[in-house]
C-alpha cells in the first residue's frame, strides 16, 4: 500500500532550499509563514501563479514575473522604490542551499501536486512588440530591424510616462551633479555643460548627437550656436523632441530624426556625443560603431562616449530579467574594452572618468520622482509596467553604488594626418 503523501506547505518549501535565519518574513496564500518575525521586510507569495512563476524559472526571472504580476509582493517598501529590498534579497541568495536529496523529492512532488509546475503565461508587459517580432520572424541581432524593435519595446511606452520620473528635463542618462544637494534638473544642465565643452564645442561647429533621446544635448548645443543633428530609433522620442525643438525656435540649428546613426550620410563634424547608446550595440559590433563614428568626425574632431560599464572587462548580458523586461539584445562590457576599440578605430583617448555616484544619485531621484506620482503612473502604463519600472530603477541605484555597474564617459580625438590634435590644448580645458 502506497504511504500516504503529504505535500509541503509554501513556508517549508522555502525553509527546504535556504539556511536559516533568512532575511524576510515570508506569508503564502496558503496560510503558512517562515522567516523572522520581527524582520524589517516581509515578501507574501499571494497566490498560486506567483508561485509558479518562482518554481518554473528560479532566480531573477521568476521573481520579477511573480513580482510585476501581483504574484509577489513585498511589505514595507513602496513599489515606486523598492530600494532597501536588495540589500536582503542579497543576504537571501546567501541563504540558498540545495536540497537534501529526498528534501528534494518531496519538494517537486508538492510544487506538482498544487499544480505549480504549470507554465504560466507570460506577463503582458513582458510580451513586447519586439519579443513577439524576434519570435516570429527570428531577425538577426543587432540588425537595423531588430535594433529598431529592441529600442521601441523600451522607450515607446508613452512620453507623459515618462515624464512622471525623468521631469522637466526628460533625460533619461546619468545626470552630472555639481554638489549632492542639486536637483535633478540642474544636474542633467550641468552634464550636457560637461560635455559640451569636453568636446570644446563653439559656436558655428557641427554636432551628431547619436542615440539622442528626447533631443536635450541637441537643444543645448543647438542654444549656443552649434548646427546639431540627433538620432534616435525611438518613434515616440524622435516626436517629442521635435515638437520641443520647434517650441523653442531652434529649427534653424537643431534637428532631430527618427533613425539608424548607421544612416546618417553627413560627416566632417566637429564633435560627436554617445550618451547611453553602446549599452543597445553588442559588444562584437563596438569596432564597426567606433569606427563608423571616427569617419563622421573632421580631423581634430572629438568623439565623447557615455555609457553603462562593468568594473571588469568580461563582455556579458545583464541577465534575463534586463533582457526580457528593460534592454532587449543589451550587453555591457568593461571601460577598457570600450578605450581600446575607439583606440583600433583611431582615436587618441584623451580621457576617462566614472559617474557612477552620480548615476546612483539620478536613479535615487527617478524613483523619488516615480513614487511621488505613482497613481499618475499606474494609469497611464497599468500597475505591471509601473512596479516593473520602479523594480528595475531602484536595482540599478543599488547596483550603482555597490560597483555591481559603474558608468564612464570617454573622450578621444580623431588625430590630423601628422599625428597632431589640431588646435586642442594639451591639458583639460573643461570646468569639473
Amino acid at each position: 500500500m502506497a504511504e500516504n503523501f503529504i505535500p509541503m506547505t509554501v513556508a517549508e518549501m522555502v525553509e527546504a532550499v535556504t539556511e536559516a535565519p533568512i532575511p524576510f518574513r515570508i506569508t503564502a496564500f496558503d496560510g503558512s509563514a517562515t522567516g523572522p518575525e520581527d524582520a524589517e521586510y516581509s515578501l507574501e507569495v499571494t497566490s498560486l501563479e506567483g508561485l509558479s512563476y518562482i518554481a518554473t524559472a528560479p532566480g531573477d526571472l521568476g521573481l520579477a514575473r511573480a513580482y510585476i504580476s501581483g504574484g509577489l509582493k513585498a511589505h514595507g517598501e513602496h513599489p515606486g522604490h523598492p530600494y532597501e529590498l536588495f540589500d536582503s534579497l542579497r543576504d537571501l541568495y546567501d541563504c540558498v542551499r540545495r536540497p537534501e536529496a529526498a528534501e528534494m523529492v518531496d519538494l517537486v512532488r508538492s510544487l506538482r501536486h498544487l499544480g505549480a509546475l504549470r507554465i504560466q503565461p507570460i506577463p503582458d508587459v513582458e510580451q513586447t512588440s519586439w519579443w513577439r517580432k524576434r519570435l516570429v520572424q527570428g531577425l538577426t541581432r543587432h540588425s537595423k530591424e531588430r535594433d529598431k524593435e529592441s529600442v521601441s519595446a523600451h522607450y515607446d511606452i508613452s512620453n507623459e510616462f515618462y515624464e512622471l520620473f525623468l521631469g522637466d528635463s526628460m533625460t533619461y542618462t546619468c545626470a552630472y551633479y555639481p554638489s549632492p544637494e542639486a536637483t535633478l534638473e540642474e544636474a542633467q544642465e550641468n552634464k550636457y555643460r560637461l560635455i559640451f565643452e569636453k568636446l570644446r564645442l563653439k559656436s558655428g561647429d557641427t554636432l551628431l548627437d547619436v542615440g539622442c533621446g528626447w533631443g536635450g544635448m541637441v537643444r543645448y548645443a543647438a542654444r549656443r550656436g552649434v548646427k546639431a543633428i540627433g538620432v534616435t530609433l525611438s518613434q515616440e522620442q524622435y516626436e517629442w523632441g521635435r515638437d520641443k525643438i520647434a517650441a523653442e525656435g531652434l529649427q534653424d540649428l537643431a534637428e532631430v530624426r527618427c533613425m539608424d546613426y548607421r544612416d546618417v550620410a553627413e560627416s566632417g563634424f566637429d564633435g560627436i556625443s554617445a550618451i547611453g547608446i553602446l549599452e543597445h550595440i553588442g559588444v562584437d559590433n563596438y569596432s564597426l560603431y567606433f569606427g563608423s563614428l571616427h569617419e563622421k568626425l573632421k580631423p581634430g574632431g572629438r568623439m565623447l562616449n557615455h555609457c553603462i560599464t562593468y568594473p571588469d572587462n568580461n563582455p556579458r548580458k545583464a541577465g534575463a530579467f534586463i533582457d526580457r523586461y528593460i534592454f532587449p539584445d543589451g550587453e555591457l562590457s568593461g571601460s577598457g574594452t570600450v578605450q581600446k576599440h575607439m583606440q583600433d578605430a583611431g582615436f587618441e583617448v584623451l580621457h576617462a572618468e566614472n559617474l557612477r555616484f552620480d548615476y546612483q544619485r539620478t536613479l535615487h531621484q527617478w524613483c523619488v520622482n516615480l513614487k511621488q506620482n505613482w497613481e499618475a503612473a499606474v494609469q497611464l502604463a497599468g500597475e505591471p509596467t509601473a512596479r516593473l519600472w520602479g523594480l528595475y530603477m531602484a536595482g540599478s541605484e543599488w547596483g550603482f553604488e555597490h560597483n555591481v555597474v559603474q558608468l564612464h564617459q570617454v573622450l578621444g580625438v580623431k588625430l590630423l594626418e601628422d599625428g597632431s590634435r589640431g588646435d586642442l590644448p594639451e591639458r583639460m580645458w573643461w570646468s569639473v
